[in-house]
């Protein structure tokens, strides 16, 4: 965490173990992370692994990146890339394949057991792939992509009332937060997108239970699924 702390840094945040089914963790963030920021099953404790590395050097903090110089060689020379990629690039490059349906299916009996590893891209094109969907879903799971216009707005909240969250609940494209207030135009994909071992388009709602929620968190929450919705979209042009 002293690394991240007050740094400017990102993170992988990932799982050794894999207690359900399906293998969807891992997540990214800029600063403090606590042990469930992936999921809060037993097993599935979080590991978080910095980017970047702030070490006290004669007085004076220096910052490197916390990467193996013999891989990022390897990975060049697999790739045949004529120059070496930023460390920003490879982390992009692992978490644009952490988020590939084709290699979680794959190697879903392995992550069952142990950390991801991650394969090295076979040529060029290959690891700018992954590289270019890795920023992509990075910047929209950070909320550092571009405010949404209005025809990107997937998500309204048409009806007045008092904006109280009580049962949570999708039917028919409405995500409902109470008996008459709901929030419509949301496509099943991004009910059920799961980032990490939750769903955050309901888990978001249902630890708000019982609060109003303002126009900043309607607002929000609108982000959220829009964010979902692209990671959906992004994880399929991944696939073969």
């Amino acid at each position: 965490m002293r690394h991240l702390n007050g740094k400017e840094n990102v993170s992988l945040i990932t799982c050794k173990q894999c207690a359900t089914g399906t293998w969807t963790l891992v997540n990214t963030a800029e600063g403090l992370v606590d042990d469930c920021y992936v999921s809060n099953k037993t097993k599935e404790r979080g590991y978080v692994f910095p980017l970047y590395l702030y070490e006290e050097n004669m007085g004076k903090v220096e910052k490197r990146a916390n990467l193996d110089k013999g891989i990022v060689a390897k990975l060049c020379a697999s790739a045949s890339l004529h120059e070496e990629p930023s460390p920003e690039d490879i982390f992009d490059y692992i978490y644009g394949v952490l988020h590939s349906p084709d290699y979680r299916v794959k190697f879903k009996e392995f992550l069952k057991v142990d950390f991801p590893r991650i394969p090295y891209p076979k040529d060029s094109a290959q690891f700018a792939r992954f590289r270019d969907a890795g920023r992509e879903l990075r910047m929209v799971h950070l909320m550092r992509d571009s405010e949404p216009t209005l025809s990107e707005t997937r998500a309204r909240f048409p009806v007045v009332g008092d904006n109280t969250v009580d049962k949570v609940e999708w039917e028919d494209g409405c995500v409902y937060i109470n008996a008459t207030q709901y929030f419509d135009n949301v496509p099943v994909e991004a009910w059920e997108q799961p980032i990490g071992g939750y769903r955050p388009a309901e888990k978001w709602l249902k630890d708000r239970k019982g609060r109003v929620l303002t126009q900043e968190d309607l607002k929000h929450y609108q982000r959220i699924i829009l964010a979902l919705a692209k990671t959906r979209e992004i994880m399929n042009g991944l696939m073969k």
